[in-house]
């Protein structure tokens, strides 16, 4: 599983699973470089390998992206694996499954997201598309590895300490986090309710942070803090220093992207909020308590 945030992180009680089952045999996951800190902080992943598929797009052709190519081929082809798992069930991750070597598993045609994909395993499984994309990730497994699937489905993060100083110090008196971006325009949220929010948890003693990731998030979520009393846009950070955060935080309260998923993963009570997807699908899931609201 490379992308998205939030699929990376539904494939974690995967790897639980897969410890359990096999307690001393290597596990590896391949991901985009960028959410690597995900697998990085379960237990039960021995090496995570890095792709940059979104980086090498802008420029196929230059020697460099040729060169990072051949290394992630030489590093999945250093071993012969028991079994090769693709979760994500695109031509991308089907093709990068086959430069590894050993049999390749993954949804069949009426299961995969792209169902060409079914065509490049050595065993398509039925995942049914009715159901929660953990139960997905997690019944993959059970065909290919006889994992069990009947126990509660578990993260197993465990994220660094905070250690930026200016996360230190907006961490440093009560806070709760609220992830008011998304990748789409359909998942947002009116400002104004955000406000309203934000007025219920400063009534209940709790400081608000809020993230964000490109420039244009940035600008917009600059804004938004500004129309709320004591609430504050968070200082850029490497997504490990996010996690500890979303870790220690009182509550967070989220659209349906990949740090409400990781909230709700760490353990944190987690609201999600959903504008353009079934929740019953996605909805957010961990150790804590967990609400998924809304939905299409």
């Amino acid at each position: 599983k490379t992308s998205s945030m939030g699929d990376v992180v539904h494939a974690l009680p995967l790897a639980s699973d897969l410890r359990r089952r096999c307690p001393s045999t290597p596990i590896d996951w391949l991901v985009e470089e960028g959410f690597a800190a995900i697998p990085r902080m379960h237990s039960a992943v021995d090496r995570v390998v890095t792709v940059a598929v979104r980086r090498w797009r802008r420029a196929p052709l230059a020697p460099a992206t040729w060169r990072e190519v051949r290394a992630v081929r030489a590093q999945l082809r250093s071993a012969h694996y028991g079994a090769i798992l693709d979760c994500q069930g695109l031509l991308k991750s089907a093709l990068l499954a086959r430069w590894a070597r050993g049999p390749r598993w993954g949804p069949d045609r009426v299961s995969a997201r792209e169902p060409l994909a079914a065509l490049l395993y050595t065993h398509a499984v039925a995942v049914s598309r009715e159901w929660h994309a953990i139960d997905r990730n997690r019944a993959l497994g059970s065909a290919a590895c006889g994992t069990d699937v009947g126990t509660r489905a578990t993260f197993g993060l465990d994220p660094p300490p905070v250690t930026d100083p200016a996360l230190l110090a907006a961490t440093s008196v009560p806070f709760a986090v609220l992830l008011t971006n998304a990748s789409r325009a359909s998942k947002l949220w009116p400002d104004a309710r955000w406000r309203l929010v934000q007025r219920e948890l400063r009534a209940r003693g709790l400081h608000s942070l809020l993230f964000a990731g490109s420039a244009g998030e940035t600008e917009a979520t600059r804004r938004g803090a500004e129309g709320m009393t004591d609430a504050r846009l968070a200082p850029r950070s490497g997504l490990d220093q996010v996690a500890a955060v979303l870790a220690r935080a009182r509550v967070v309260v989220g659209l349906d992207t990949g740090l409400t998923h990781l909230s709700a993963a760490l353990g944190t009570p987690t609201l999600g909020l959903f504008f353009d997807y079934d929740p019953r699908l996605v909805g957010v899931t961990g150790s804590g308590p967990c609400i998924s609201l809304g939905g299409v």
